[in-house]
């Protein structure tokens, strides 16, 4: 039986197989089997009643071919007499208007004719108004907010606002353990424990030993927060509550607190079991932060930090929280007895990243000849969210050219799709735009292989890609670094200025070609100066540690951390090294003016070159390789 969301059981079936609960589809149905109802009683009394004038039923009466008359509320119906032979008589209505003045004055006409076999019905008048001005309408309004109120799904109806919306996973529903995540180590170590905790609690509670009452997931989106959740409930074969951290505000004020208060009540009558409230900035925002009035989400992470310190620790209930925002968390939510433990699930090495490959890619056939080392090496920085995105997309590149596996080639392309975008073949870009990416692509690659400290080239592209790309130079690291020295950043930031250089050099302009790589080489230059302290003048300090409480709040207004004059001279650091940089570049083309033609002729010609071709073409002479050159 599938648990319900308040700590019963599902025996109807009432539950989809993905744990969501079945939205009810009937109150649709009443509401149009009411009104096919009403014109089905219409049309059926219209039937039965022919319509004729008032004239001409008092007509009929005078020719006596009427048998009975009933006057009921406006209408006049009458029942003519049956011939000889006719088992139906024939009936008709005409409208006399209604009212007591109109009945008397008909009940007059009839008696003037001697006609006394009719029937008046006073209550009829009283009923039908009644029922059609108040009755009706308020019928159909009621059926409409019964509707409505069955649209907004579980938790069902108006008095059912403060349940709990989390999702709850029967121990079997759960299908994901340790096996399945992969690049986090470190982080599966640290929450094993939960897992043995909620195995044997009975070994931890005898030697006194207290588990973390609540852990937090930090780490940037798509690196598998939700997964390790997931993975923990999997392992240790318990009821699993998933909720976001937005489920809880609601416009109505009280309602999320009473929610915080409901879940807490369902996870204890599980317990031992684990709850997950995902995305926990939207609820745990520091209070106080907003000039914004917002009682509703201050009164709700109340609830959550008094129900958190009020349950007791070894009830079996155990809370995991993640978020990509730390820095705007409350530290009441933080400090020790909330949560206690904070786990850091980071973006993946190489070696993770070679792991994560491995399990994305047992569902998916791959050519033996596939390398997923290089691969892993290809993809710096990547988070296992866009690993997983790139084996589907080389997936399906292979399925569209009809082919029975995997390779290299689509695993490649779906690594620059994830990276720049889709190309764009079609993009109107004219000769002269195609010289000019050329150029400056060009320039980035002769100035980087020049620049020690720069990561080599992977590939040259002058193919449009993504909104903006028209073309893309791509320096792959050979190893992970986290650490980078003045000459390494100075070198990268030499790097993207070899594009400009390289149209100076060549048509002696500039472009607008060169925005982002401005933009980037000036945050170098700014971060070198103001929070690494690799200026001269300014000096070992760091001027952005004071704003880091503007970061995590936009609507406070710090006292400023530097002086007018310090900020002129931080500018002026600014603009002088980056003028720097791109001297050397200029300096570096001119020098190698001829491998900056032949390579950018090259590239107009073929769009692409691979690292093997560039490098044979920079350290063996301005001749063209063979493919025998470029396949040694």
């Amino acid at each position: 039986m599938n648990p319900t969301p308040d700590g019963g059981n599902d025996p109807a079936g009432q539950r989809k197989d993905d744990g969501t609960e079945k939205k009810p589809r009937f109150g649709l149905v009443v509401i149009l089997a009411v009104l096919l109802f009403m014109v089905v009683g219409s049309l059926w009394n219209s039937a039965k009643y022919p319509v004729k004038s008032l004239g001409d039923i008092k007509q009929m009466i005078r020719d006596g071919q009427v048998e009975r008359v009933d006057i009921t509320g406006e209408k006049v119906r009458v029942q003519l007499t049956m011939p000889e032979g006719e088992t139906t008589p024939e009936r008709f209505s005409a409208s006399y208007g209604g009212g007591d003045a109109a009945r008397r004055g008909l009940t007059d006409q009839l008696d003037e004719m001697g006609f006394a076999n009719y029937h008046v019905d006073t209550t009829a008048d009283i009923f039908s108004g009644m029922f059609i001005l108040w009755l009706v309408p308020l019928i159909i309004i009621g059926l409409l907010f019964w509707f409505m109120m069955k649209r907004m799904g579980p938790p069902q109806g108006v008095m059912n606002f403060g349940k709990s919306k989390a999702k709850i996973y029967a121990e079997k529903e759960v299908h994901v353990t340790f096996g399945d995540v992969a690049g986090v180590p470190e982080a599966v170590e640290e929450v094993r424990e939960i897992v043995e905790f909620l195995r044997e609690p009975k070994k931890f509670q005898a030697l006194g030993a207290r588990i973390p009452k609540g852990v937090l997931f930090l780490g940037a989106p798509g690196t598998g927060k939700t997964l390790l959740a997931r993975a923990v409930a999997g392992e240790a074969a318990v009821p699993f509550f998933s909720l976001s951290g937005s489920d809880f505000v609601e416009m109505f004020v009280g309602v999320g607190a009473s929610r915080v208060r409901d879940l807490f009540r369902q996870a204890e009558a599980q317990s031992p079991c684990l709850v997950f409230i995902d995305e926990l900035d939207a609820l745990g925002k520091t209070r106080g932060s907003s000039p914004i009035s917002n009682d509703e989400r201050e009164q709700t992470l109340n609830a959550l930090l008094v129900e958190m310190d009020g349950f007791d620790a070894n009830n079996g209930v155990i809370i995991i929280a993640a978020t990509n925002r730390p820095e705007i968390l409350d530290p009441a939510l933080l400090r020790p007895g909330r949560f206690d433990r904070q786990i850091v699930v980071d973006r993946p090495d190489v070696v993770g990243r070679r792991h994560i490959l491995d399990v994305h890619a047992r569902k998916v056939k791959l050519e033996p000849a596939v390398d997923l080392d290089l691969i892993a090496k290809r993809t710096p920085g990547f988070s296992g969210a866009d690993l997983a995105n790139v084996i589907n997309e080389a997936a399906l590149l292979a399925a569209r050219r009809d082919k029975t596996a995997v390779t290299m080639k689509e695993l490649e392309e779906a690594i620059d799709r994830v990276m720049t975008g889709l190309e764009r073949h079609r993009r109107g870009m004219n000769e002269r735009e195609k010289e000019i990416v050329a150029a400056h692509e060009t320039g980035h690659a002769i100035v980087g292989y020049f620049s020690p400290g720069t990561d080599p080239v992977h590939r040259i592209s002058i193919i449009p890609r993504g909104v903006s790309t028209g073309g893309h130079t791509l320096f792959l690291p050979e190893e992970e670094r986290s650490l980078y020295t003045r000459d390494d950043l100075v070198a990268r930031m030499t790097a993207l200025l070899g594009g400009r250089a390289a149209e100076r050099v060549v048509y002696d302009h500039l472009s607008t070609g060169a925005s982002n790589d401005l933009e980037v080489a000036s945050r170098i230059a700014r971060h070198m100066i103001t929070r690494y302290g690799m200026s001269e003048q300014v000096g070992p300090v760091s001027l952005e540690s004071e704003q880091s409480q503007y970061l995590r709040d936009p609507f406070s207004q710090p006292a400023k951390a530097y002086s007018d004059a310090t900020q002129k001279l931080v500018d002026a650091e600014v603009r002088e090294a980056i003028s720097e940089c791109e001297a050397r570049a200029i300096e570096i083309l001119r020098e190698h003016r001829p491998k900056l033609d032949h390579i950018r002729a090259i590239l107009m010609d073929k769009e692409v070159i691979e690292r093997e071709e560039f490098e044979l073409l920079m350290s063996e002479g301005l001749h063209e390789p063979t493919p025998e050159e470029v396949a040694a």
